[in-house]
């Protein structure tokens, strides 16, 4: 037997446990996946989230019930409890403040944490997204200094990064590769072993804490440069004439054309990691210049769709001031609970600038989550007549509606705004335009 065998025989055994730090989207997947095999405490200080797991609902609305079934595990907000785990999987948010600059808080307090129940030979997995270099420059020391003990001669560190996909049913966590790393390769080999007990296409080995950070804060960069240049694309052929999707159609019939499409950019992923790639270059005395010129664009996508949705007002011979807008979407994505980081509302806000009158709707949306985080009040359906209309979340509940349902709710001469192209071969008589 290996002596990477002989660890995770000791959690298969369920002498020993896993525990799980943080049980929001990304924590309460793994906690689950890994307590189908090993016995796991999962740990949240958010004592009302933990009372809803302990009754098998899933806070963040992504799991059924059935995730829980079969299930090795302890839900808690107690410190004592989580010491009996003796290695430790961080999986806390990892945030930007209103300056864009990286919000380490839930890490710091989550690395305090461990400091406070880490033993000799214990082992810790950060999950959370970050700049390289953050976990070992950062999160160690922290724990050196409430613990006692001496990194790589008392305990094991690594980083894994996260790859959940929000209401994608397809890339669920163990239907795709994950990313190991530890701080030397007795670690790497342990901290691998427990993944590749619940990833079935295995795990992929990074040669250092570093690499895998930086792997993970790229993978979503890359992804909100594309999209910006999407956005650039459909503001330069909107003043063209030209549709962008027609363009893209085209274009797309080469082989290795990438397929993105222009849109609203919001989340904890791709609207929030680059900023934390963009940090630590600019403390290391580069100032980048494609990464943060992408998330202008996308950031100011907000304010272009509503100076658009005016001029189109304006257009007809309305008066802003005087019009109705309904936009139908709140949430980040399509087909998610989860509203944080929506630019739906920074549109929202930007069409109350232009003095219009906005309601929202949304199928998905907690109306009380809303009103908490953005002060809006979320209707439950649409009312009365609008002069603009503006779908801007592809929900599949929109994607099967029809052009009479936007008539019925439409003034005369009223706009469809299809921000997402989910009704470009279906409206004949609306007024309507996409990006």
């Amino acid at each position: 037997m290996t002596d990477s065998q002989h660890f995770i025989a000791n959690f298969t055994k369920k002498d020993k446990i896993i525990g799980v730090i943080g049980l929001g989207y990304v924590g309460l997947p793994i906690a689950l996946e890994l307590a189908k095999k090993f016995k796991v405490i999962g740990f949240d200080i958010n004592q009302s989230r933990v009372d809803m797991m302990q009754k098998q609902n899933d806070p963040s609305n992504e799991l059924p019930q059935t995730a829980f079934r079969d299930c090795d595990i302890t839900f808690t907000a107690d410190t004592e409890i989580l010491k009996k785990a003796t290695f430790y999987i961080v999986a806390v948010p990892t945030p930007v403040d209103e300056h864009n600059v990286p919000d380490l808080n839930p890490l710091t307090k989550a690395s305090i944490t461990i400091g406070k129940v880490i033993k000799k030979g214990d082992y810790v997995v950060f999950e959370s997204t970050v700049y390289p270099g953050c976990t070992e420059e950062d999160c160690v020391p922290l724990i050196e200094q409430h613990s006692g003990l001496k990194y790589k001669e008392d305990f094991k560190v690594g980083y894994s990064p996260e790859r959940i996909n929000p209401g994608d049913k397809l890339h669920t966590l163990t239907k795709i590769t994950k990313i190991v790393s530890g701080c030397d390769e007795e670690a790497l080999e342990n901290i691998a072993a427990v993944y590749d007990a619940i990833i079935e296409p295995g795990v992929f080995k990074a040669t250092s804490i570093k690499v895998a950070e930086a792997a993970k804060v790229i993978e979503n960069t890359q992804r909100d440069l594309n999209i910006a240049l999407m956005n650039e694309l459909s503001q330069i052929f909107s003043l063209m004439n030209i549709d962008t999707s027609d363009v893209l159609e085209a274009a797309g019939t080469k082989w290795n054309f990438l397929k993105f499409q222009p849109g609203l950019v919001g989340g904890h992923c791709i609207g929030v990691d680059p900023y934390y790639l963009t940090y630590k270059s600019n403390e290391l005395g580069y100032k980048p210049q494609i990464i943060l010129s992408g998330r202008s664009i996308n950031d100011g996508m907000p304010h272009y769709i509503a100076k658009k949705v005016v001029r189109s007002l304006l257009g007809k011979g309305k008066n802003p001031s005087q019009c109705r807008a309904l936009i139908m979407g709140a949430t980040f994505k399509e087909n998610v609970t989860d509203i944080r980081n929506s630019k739906v509302f920074d549109l929202y806000r930007e069409l109350q600038d232009y003095h219009v009158e906005v309601e929202m709707t949304d199928p998905f949306a907690s109306a009380q989550e809303v009103h908490e985080e953005y002060n809006v009040d979320l209707k439950k359906e649409a009312t009365g007549k609008y002069d603009v209309i503006i779908v801007a979340v592809p929900h599949d509940a929109y994607k099967q509606l029809e052009e009479n349902y936007f008539l019925n709710l439409a003034k005369e001469d009223g706009i469809l705004v299809d921000i997402k192209n989910l009704y470009k071969s279906k409206i004949s008589t609306l007024s309507y335009w996409t990006l």
